[in-house]
C-alpha cells in the first residue's frame, strides 16, 4: 500500500507542476481571464453576525494567506504576467488577498461575491460573472478574486487557497485552459 502511495504521489507531482508552467505560459501570452481563489483564511465559515462592510464579522486571511498572497504577486511579477484590471468579491479575504498581491486597489464587483447554494439569485449573479468574461477584450490579464463555490460553478473545478483558474468562454459555459498553483 505504502509503494502504491508513494508511485502515486511522484505520478501526481510532475503532472501538477506541468499544469502550472502550461498556466504561466499562458498567462506571460496575456489576454486571459483568471480566475484567483482568495488566500488562506482563519477559519471555514462567517459567522452569524456576518455584514459585508465589516472585515471584524468575516473570515479572514490568515497570516499564511497575507504570505501566499505577497507570494502571489511576486510570482506575478517575478513571471512578467501581466495584469490589466483587478475585480475582487466585496469579501475581505478576497478584497485582501488582491491588494496583497497585486499591490493595488481591486474593482469591488458584487457578482464574485461568494455564491450561496439555496439563494435565488445566484443564476443571475453567475451570468453577471460570465458577461465579463466574455466582454474581456484586454491585450493583458483580467484577475477575477473570488470564492471556491464561484469557481466549482462556473467552472466545475475545484481550486485550493490561492490557485488561479485560466478560463476563456466556450459554448454556454468556460473552458479552462491552465491552473497556476501557489
Amino acid at each position: 500500500m505504502i509503494r502504491f502511495t508513494l508511485a502515486l504521489f511522484l505520478f501526481v507531482v510532475p503532472a501538477a507542476a506541468h499544469a502550472t508552467d502550461a498556466g504561466w505560459a499562458l498567462l506571460r501570452d496575456g489576454g486571459h481571464v483568471v480566475l484567483l481563489r482568495h488566500a488562506m483564511v482563519t477559519g471555514t465559515a462567517d459567522p452569524a453576525n456576518f455584514d459585508i462592510g465589516n472585515c471584524a464579522t468575516q473570515v479572514n486571511l490568515s497570516a499564511r494567506g497575507k504570505q501566499q498572497a505577497s507570494k502571489i504577486g511576486a510570482l506575478f511579477a517575478a513571471r512578467a504576467a501581466p495584469i490589466e484590471r483587478v475585480l475582487s468579491s466585496r469579501y475581505c479575504r478576497c478584497l485582501d488577498t488582491a491588494r496583497i498581491a497585486f499591490e493595488t486597489e481591486p474593482e469591488p464587483f458584487a457578482p464574485l461575491d461568494l455564491l450561496k447554494g439555496d439563494d435565488p439569485g445566484k443564476p443571475a449573479q453567475i451570468a453577471a460573472v460570465m458577461k465579463e468574461i466574455r466582454a474581456y477584450s484586454g491585450s493583458d490579464n483580467l484577475v477575477m478574486v473570488t470564492h471556491l463555490e464561484d469557481i466549482v460553478a462556473l467552472t466545475g473545478v475545484s481550486p485550493r487557497e490561492g490557485e488561479a483558474v485560466i478560463v476563456e468562454p466556450q459554448g454556454d459555459g468556460l473552458r479552462v485552459l491552465g491552473r497556476v498553483t501557489f
